[in-house]
């Protein structure tokens, strides 16, 4: 793709069938969640938007099977700013630092959404000595965890730092045990799910198991508690790391995380903000000593109470 005086990020698509008649910035938005629409309707005024090879405004409806092509501004490194947002520190040291992860807090910036991200809280802390391998949005970002999923994450501050953890993520040799309260009891102790996922043919902001298109994707779930026939509390260790791999896979076996708005139900008895899932434990060689290091992120207060009011749920049932 060609565009005058580009140099950014560009992605085409075609219209489905079902989107037959859609306005293009709302199908935009639907296909790359990251962008928000205030942000795709601006690139449809700079012209940065064609369909059929053509400009278009923003208003435009689209038909299916018309190509779609987007193409992205370069990003500017002054667009994300170090901002004092307070960080739950686990460790740290000259090479990573382990954060225990809130609720509500997107791991990097995308484009429209630049501040209160844990990349602007980090480039704060470490004063901008991150390593530089993704790009000047994501800073020592290795890998990331939902908005709404919560626990321990690692970034790394410097370039050999990051070579070493991604390879050892490549390998799947970095341990990565999740914490998630479902629906439904099991009969079994143990299991394995194994489902290659992609994204989901229709909906375009959600991943689906998709032998087709997807990449192989795996995940072992170990039964903590069973609360009656309706609940459970389960740990889910990845042995891929695919993005919503645990949600989409838990789902697929008629196990879907209690509060998740994506995969999970569409009326749930509590109140939750996003899914019930929390990134416990990870664990890896450390990249200048060798040495095989684990660190463990505690439950959640809102994962702990939603814990204790599901026995008491499992113990009214048995009266």
């Amino acid at each position: 793709m060609e565009y005058p005086d580009f140099d950014g990020e560009a992605f085409e698509l075609v219209v489905e069938k079902e989107y037959d008649g859609w306005r293009v910035d709302k199908l935009i938005s639907q296909y790359r969640e990251d962008l928000s629409r205030s942000y795709i309707q601006k690139l449809i005024e700079e012209g940065r938007v064609l369909v059929g090879g053509k400009k278009v405004k923003t208003g435009f409806k689209v038909s299916s099977n018309s190509q779609i092509q987007v193409y992205l501004p370069p990003l500017k490194e002054l667009l994300v700013e170090p901002e004092n947002i307070p960080l739950d520190i686990l460790y740290e040291d000259e090479d990573v630092i382990l954060i225990n992860k809130g609720k509500d807090m997107v791991v990097h910036p995308a484009a429209g959404h630049y501040s209160g991200t844990l990349v602007n809280a980090l480039l704060y802390h470490c004063k901008g000595k991150l390593s530089g391998i993704n790009g000047v949005l994501r800073p020592g970002i290795v890998h990331r965890i939902d908005r709404n999923t919560t626990g321990v994450i690692v970034a790394c501050k410097n370039d050999r730092a990051h070579q070493a953890l991604s390879e050892q993520l490549k390998l799947h040799s970095i341990t990565r045990k999740y914490n998630a309260l479902v629906h439904e009891s099991f009969k079994e102790k143990n299991g394995r799910v194994e489902g290659a996922i992609g994204r989901h043919p229709i909906d375009r902001k959600k991943m689906a198991i998709n032998e087709k298109n997807g990449k192989p994707a795996i995940t072992h779930y170990t039964v903590l508690e069973n609360f009656g026939k309706k609940y459970a509390h389960i740990e889910c260790q990845l042995e891929t790391g695919r993005t919503h791999q645990i949600r989409v896979h838990m789902a697929s076996i008629n196990h879907p995380l209690l509060g998740d708005e994506v995969y999970g139900r569409a009326k749930s008895p509590f109140s939750l903000e996003g899914q019930a899932l929390h990134a416990r434990v990870l664990g890896f060689l450390h990249p200048t000593t060798k040495n095989y290091m684990e660190f463990e992120a505690p439950l959640p207060e809102y994962f702990s109470a939603l814990i204790s009011q599901l026995r008491r749920m499992e113990q009214g049932e048995r009266k």
